[in-house]
């Protein structure tokens, strides 16, 4: 099934199988945007006022960690979103990419347009710019 938004035909759609008495159906969306773990780098070392979110769950905050990041595990975002400058440069990252991602959407949804994905997440911090760190 094709899916149109405002006159314009957008790619298939994707639907979950039929269970008990509903289907669901999930359009296709972009990635939210993103900083390479090199530029998040070059940002801190030069001083530049980030703000650093760590989404992941608090048993994987004692693996790996990038100091001075905010903890707020995935599921509490909604209920902690004041603890978060709106108008901050806002870099969230998880293990791999995955759950900031879907963090970054939320956020942007809710008004913070300067939010960015950590591409790779913590485990490309820890292959490319410090490779002492654990990955997991």
């Amino acid at each position: 099934m094709r899916y149109e938004v405002c006159g314009f035909r957008g790619p298939t759609a994707h639907r979950e199988p039929r269970t008990a008495h509903r289907t669901r159906w999930y359009l296709p969306r972009m990635p939210a945007p993103a900083i390479t773990v090199e530029d998040l780098k070059a940002r801190r070392d030069r001083g530049d006022s980030i703000t650093l979110v760590d989404v992941r769950e608090p048993h994987e905050w004692a693996i790996s960690d990038l100091p001075g990041s905010l903890k707020i595990p995935l599921g509490t975002l909604p209920q902690r979103l004041a603890e978060l400058p709106q108008d901050a440069e806002i870099v969230v990252y998880c293990r791999t990419g995955g759950r900031s991602d879907n963090a970054v959407q939320f956020l942007r949804h809710k008004g913070y347009g300067k939010a960015l994905n950590l591409a790779g997440g913590i485990n490309m911090w820890a292959e490319v710019v410090d490779p002492s760190m654990p990955k997991y």
